[in-house]
């Protein structure tokens, strides 16, 4: 239970500055019954204790809190946390770390965000990392102003159409403030589910700015992203990879290795647990012949006047330290705490380990797939995937209701942001799930049918 040590007045203070009159109307896009429904009555003049125990004991009420067997995913993922991660993290040189504008003042985040940035570059198999992004989307938002500044007289990015539609939304809003700049939506193969590389291909060789693909993509569909980089290439562009489910870097082969020149992505299934659909932590990485261009900032290693190893901040190109007009980004700050628990978490998988529960969470992915299909489910896609798969169903929604009335998170309809897959229904499995869920979701989804 969190102390709030607003007075009235600043409450109204607060409002008014925010243009409202009631702390209620700040909700009032939320139906009413929905509203009245989540009040809790408590009596007024009741102790903190008594207070908390009958708070403790509506959360025990709750399915949720008992727990559902969930298949929820669309870019954030139930992932197994160490509890070494949460205690290294919890420890009060990292809980109060700050910005390290005096580098000699705090080697401790300093050196945490370096060795974060070494293992985004193993990962991504690219030879620079910056020392964080806000998340994912925003981090792909950025990709693309990256390579504007790198090929500034182009001008088309090719955007998928299968890209999660949080980045895409992300990518647009940021690029709406920029003239000369053309989004071009690149279908996807209806069959596969993958890019459509004759469109791709079909696109203005000579304007082409950049590729965007998912990798995995928004279907938890495996892209050939060496091909893509082919493509972009030839043609003069850039070629960006963007991965939103970063544990699919411990088996897939590196971006780099593939051709990528940019790869972004959200680090959040890195010991970062979801809540409420954050928070996250954004990684990009590039060749050292662009970092100049990278936004945010880079930590590098250096040593002292005693020969010590040192770390120091390398490149600041953000506003915040040189003239605005030659910022590469107004971003005000990289999400070092959950960088920190991403580090942590690698650190303690290793590559052999890492390696080992990505191949774990294939197989998972698989084994409940053919359980769908043993019972007439069917995969919607037939392109390779990672841990994420849609398959068709005739009215996914009902369906997800009907689950869930079993008990069951049975996964994310797709129809409201792809009308042409009304049936489809992604779904995601990790290390969470166990082979009783799979029976619990096939019966769920086939009862529904």
């Amino acid at each position: 239970m969190r102390f709030i040590p607003h007075t009235e007045a600043e409450i109204a203070a607060m409002l008014e500055t925010v243009g409202v009159a009631r702390l209620d109307d700040l909700i009032a896009h939320v139906p009413r019954e929905l509203r009245d429904r989540a009040r809790i009555r408590l009596d007024p003049g009741r102790g903190e204790p008594e207070v908390v125990a009958e708070l403790a004991a509506l959360a025990a009420k709750s399915r949720a809190a008992n727990g559902f067997a969930s298949f929820l995913g669309a870019g954030f993922y139930r992932h197994y946390v160490p509890a070494a991660v949460r205690a290294i993290t919890a420890r009060a040189e990292f809980a109060t770390s700050y910005t390290p504008y005096q580098p000699e003042a705090s080697q401790g985040t300093t050196q945490a965000i370096f060795e974060f940035q070494t293992l985004i570059t193993q990962l991504t198999g690219l030879e620079v990392a910056n020392a964080s992004m806000y998340d994912g989307a925003s981090a792909a938002a950025e990709a693309v102003l990256m390579a504007r500044r790198i090929l500034p007289q182009r001008s088309i990015v090719a955007l998928p159409r299968n890209l999660w539609p949080d980045y895409r939304a992300t990518i647009q809003t940021y690029l709406s403030a920029q003239k000369g700049l053309e989004l071009v939506e690149v279908p996807f193969d209806p069959a596969a589910g993958t890019t459509d590389l004759a469109a791709l291909e079909a696109l203005p060789g000579d304007r082409l700015l950049c590729t965007l693909t998912g990798y995995p993509n928004g279907f938890g569909a495996i892209e050939p992203l060496a091909r893509i980089a082919g493509i972009a290439h030839r043609a003069g562009a850039l070629a960006i990879s963007a991965t939103a489910e970063a544990l699919a870097l411990g088996l897939l082969k590196a971006p780099g290795a593939a051709g990528a020149d940019i790869a972004v992505g959200e680090g959040q299934s890195f010991g970062i647990a979801p809540q409420f659909g954050g928070p996250g932590v954004g990684f990009m990485a590039a060749r050292t012949a662009h970092v100049r261009q990278m936004p945010g900032r880079l930590v590098g290693q250096t040593h002292d006047a005693d020969g010590r190893r040192a770390f120091c901040l390398t490149l600041a190109t953000r506003e915040q330290h040189i003239r605005r007009e030659r910022a590469t980004s107004n971003i005000c700050t990289n999400h070092s705490l959950n960088a920190l628990a991403a580090t942590v978490y690698l650190s303690l998988m290793g590559r052999r380990g890492l390696r080992e529960l990505a191949a774990r969470n294939v197989e998972l992915a698989h084994q409940a797939a053919d359980a769908l299909a043993a019972a007439g489910i069917r995969p919607r896609f037939s392109a390779p995937f990672f841990n994420e798969f849609v398959v068709a169903l005739p009215d996914a929604p009902s369906a997800i209701a009907k689950a869930e009335e079993r008990g069951v998170l049975a996964g994310v309809p797709l129809g409201r942001d792809y009308p042409e897959l009304g049936d489809g229904l992604l779904i995601s499995v990790t290390e969470m799930n166990a082979q009783a869920d799979f029976v619990l979701l096939r019966n769920a989804l086939a009862g529904s049918r």
